[in-house]
């Protein structure tokens, strides 16, 4: 494991820890959390060198996240996003694209968002219903998307729509402040992940040119199963796996301090320790799998999909097993929401639901093993 992980979970400590509780309570988006990042110029981690950024790949990116996602899963989650809609700009945007957004994402001048869920596609984000046409010489995009992270906080979003000018889809950097977009700020109440500030984005006309796609016209599914597919899948991967390693931590401190009336501690039980010990093997199972399933796609190995793939399955289930068995050895005190188990089962289980949920990717990771075309 490079220096880059230690170093940024010695950085979750220090600028994301503080803010993690308020951000569940409250329902909050991490500004604070994301003021250190831009502040850090961690926004440009995987920006080329030439454009200002830190040059780094699938590895790095994946062991922040997992550095993020171990302290608070929003946060790590958010910063996700960011990383994969600059690397679309990254492998597909024009030198004059490139220009204009990777040295201000690298000051951190700039954080960036995916818009692509719509209500009508559910889970299947890569078949968008948000119509792009030609009018007047023009360029329109009208529609809705669902579930947009960091909604109003990021400055750009990357907005997947049919294509009006070629067979496919095409992938758009649209700004907030565009006219004609709006927000449904009301929208997101959330059972976990509370603070993502998830919410429609409504495009009403909204004029768009050729200089805001990234990428060739039709390039958008390109796009979605080379760039997005690998950083966004093995992300996922990270941040769950960060609520399992989170949990696993937290509770064999509290069965250590956790102590009876005869000064004995609760983890003197031996039930308690086979739970631990099962606990342990879990949690440690998701963080192994994902730093290796990085490796693979960063070494580009022939399996590299699959095994990035594979790896949010098992760090999708293990968060949850972990959680729900660290529930039970904190009992009462757990549950009454005293220390933060609680909070991290419920950010387990949006592992299931989140696009591409776990029953997708299981279609896709089956595809991938029998050389079927995804999706």
């Amino acid at each position: 494991m490079t220096d880059i992980y230690n170093k940024m979970v010695e950085f979750s400590k220090n600028e994301i820890l503080p803010h993690t509780k308020d951000v569940d309570a409250l329902a909050q988006f991490p500004t604070s959390s994301f003021e250190a990042i831009k502040r850090e110029k961690i926004t440009g981690l995987v920006v080329p060198k030439e454009f200002g950024g830190m040059g780094l790949g699938l590895e790095e990116h994946t062991q922040t996240v997992l550095a993020f996602g171990s302290t608070c899963a929003t946060t790590g989650l958010c910063y996700m996003m960011h990383n994969v809609a600059t690397m679309c700009i990254v492998a597909y945007g024009t030198e004059q694209m490139k220009n204009e957004y990777l040295p201000k994402i690298a000051k951190g001048e700039i954080v960036l968002a995916l818009a692509f869920s719509e209500t009508g596609t559910g889970t299947h984000f890569y078949n968008p219903e948000i119509s792009v046409t030609k009018e007047n010489n023009s360029l329109v995009m009208n529609g809705r998307k669902s579930f947009v992270t960091s909604a109003l906080y990021a400055d750009f979003y990357l907005v997947l729509s049919n294509s009006a000018e070629a067979e496919g889809l095409d992938n758009w950097i649209i700004g907030k402040d565009f006219e004609g977009i709006t927000f449904e700020e009301t929208a997101w109440d959330g059972l976990g992940m509370r603070g993502n500030a998830s919410m429609p984005m409504l495009f009403n006309k909204v004029e768009v040119s050729p200089a805001n796609r990234v990428g060739p016209s039709g390039s958008g599914a390109e796009q979605v199963f080379n760039v997005v597919a690998p950083f966004f899948v093995i992300g996922l991967s990270a941040v769950y796996t960060g609520v399992a390693l989170n949990a696993c931590n937290t509770i064999i401190q509290y069965s250590m301090h956790r102590k009876y009336s005869d000064e004995s501690a609760l983890c003197n039980i031996p039930t308690v320790q086979n739970h631990i010990a099962e606990i342990f093997t879990k949690a440690n199972s998701a963080k192994h799998y994902t730093l290796a399933a990085a490796k693979s796609g960063a070494n580009g190995d022939a399996d590299a999909l699959a095994q990035i793939i594979s790896a949010r399955l098992n760090a999708s289930d293990m968060a949850v097993e972990v959680c729900h068995k660290a529930m039970k050895i904190g009992g009462g005190t757990a549950y009454a929401k005293r220390i933060t188990i609680e909070r991290l089962l419920r950010d387990a289980y949006a592992a299931q639901v989140m696009a591409p949920s776990t029953d997708v990717l299981s279609i896709w990771l089956g595809k991938a093993l029998t050389n079927q075309p995804i999706p």
